[in-house]
């Protein structure tokens, strides 16, 4: 009789099982945010690797054509928000010959003006859906460091990153862009 009533007593307390639940809830707290914060960087890298891209398609059209190739804003319906925006055709993008796989976070522009050999790749997003827009940028200096305002303006003419100081590389339009509200 007492082997059954051992048996029975094997099991966890409902003290234990709060714990573990307690447990489980203060790793997700510290997870969740963790989590979003990758998630919006990793949003934000896309903006990086298409303007690199654009970049290189820029300096290839140069070669072949002697010439730089602006590029209205795209997507045209405005900046896209926290859901990705289909990309059109046209706009001096398709001239370029580029295009980005599927629908993009950002609204990518090129100022390059006629004749000239500067320009300035630049890119919007509200990945986090706050109305506080973050942009990213490049910015193409001629031989004599003269360059061009980006079509979205927060890229200045002095370059990109922290210091807005950093031309012909691939960077934040402010110090604070890329980085998440968590």
């Amino acid at each position: 009789m007492s082997k059954l009533i051992r048996k029975s007593n094997k099991g966890f307390t409902l003290i234990e099982l709060m714990i573990v639940v307690a447990i489980i809830g203060i790793l997700a707290a510290i997870a969740i945010p963790n989590f979003l914060r990758f998630q919006l960087k990793s949003k934000s890298s896309e903006g990086k690797v298409n303007i690199a891209a654009i970049r290189t398609a820029e300096e290839s059209y140069l070669a072949e054509f002697g010439a730089y190739v602006a590029s209205a804003v795209n997507p045209t319906a405005g900046v896209p928000g926290s859901q990705k925006a289909s990309f059109d055709t046209g706009g001096g993008f398709d001239t370029l010959g580029w295009s980005p796989e599927g629908n993009v976070f950002f609204q990518y522009a090129v100022n390059a003006p006629s004749g000239q050999n500067h320009y300035t790749i630049s890119a919007a997003a509200d990945i986090d859906a706050d109305t506080t827009q973050q942009f990213w940028g490049y910015v193409k200096p001629d031989g004599a460091g003269t360059s061009v305002a980006g079509v979205h303006t927060q890229c200045v003419l002095g370059g990109v990153g922290a210091g807005q100081n950093q031309q012909s590389t691939v960077g934040p339009c402010a110090s604070t862009y890329g980085q998440s509200v968590f």
